[in-house]
């Protein structure tokens, strides 16, 4: 889970890509079949693993392949400042 900060410090988006990996498991895929299937690089894939942020082009080829909706792998949670 990643944790935005905003200019002023306070906290504004949580990323949680533990749908994703739920999914993976469901699908009895591995990350590395998301890999090859999506083109997606080791380091993006390393970013999801921190729950950093990815592009929205990511995120649409991994729903390509899942057959799903970005919010079926990707969960963003506002925060109050």
């Amino acid at each position: 889970m990643l944790i935005d900060f905003c200019a002023e410090g306070g906290k504004i988006m949580v990323y949680s890509y533990n749908k994703l990996w739920k999914l993976l498991i469901d699908k009895n895929m591995m990350k590395k079949d998301l890999m090859e299937k999506t083109k997606i690089t080791s380091s993006t894939m390393a970013k999801m693993g921190r729950g950093e942020a990815v592009s929205l082009d990511v995120l649409g080829r991994i729903c390509n392949v899942m057959e799903c909706n970005i919010g079926d792998i990707v969960d963003f949670v506002k925060e109050e400042k």
